[in-house]
């Protein structure tokens, strides 16, 4: 297994990884006809109550930023952990920083985030309900009024 450096730094560090590529991850098991991969610390669901399933479908150049105007610091303040089927996205956080992720990349996204489709992107979602639901609530009322 060949570990990207700088996951690797950040896993022996104890840092918190946002993003990582399945070959990236740590195999844990592997015995014939079955492989198990585990990256540990990917996010702290500490003080959120029921979590949220979601399947998100966007189509290349889709930006999701001008619908979070009026949020806080204008961005998504929910946290969420999840995973690319395909396509690619540009992520953006309330620091500046921004990374990519892409198809077959796990990924944990904290409060304060916007997202772009780089790429037609399918994507599961694991969200806490509230703290989403109110962000899918204002985005609705952005799109129909």
């Amino acid at each position: 297994m060949i570990l990207n450096t700088d996951h690797l730094n950040h896993l022996l560090l104890g840092e918190i990884v946002m993003r990582i590529a399945k070959n990236d991850v740590p195999v844990r098991i592997d015995v014939p006809g079955a492989t198990a991969r585990q990256v540990k610390d990917f996010g702290d669901a500490s003080g959120y109550g029921k979590i949220g399933g979601e399947y998100f479908s966007l189509a290349a150049g889709t930006d999701i930023a001008p619908l979070l105007q009026g949020l806080e610091n204008d961005m998504c303040q929910s946290p969420h952990w999840g995973y690319v089927i395909e396509g690619r996205l540009t992520v953006s956080f309330t620091d500046g920083q921004t990374e990519v992720v892409s198809a077959s990349d796990l990924f944990y996204w904290p409060p304060g985030h916007t997202v772009k489709a780089d790429e037609d992107t399918e994507m599961i979602l694991f969200s806490p309900e509230h703290e989403h639901t109110q962000v899918i609530d204002h985005i609705h009322s952005q799109v129909h009024g």
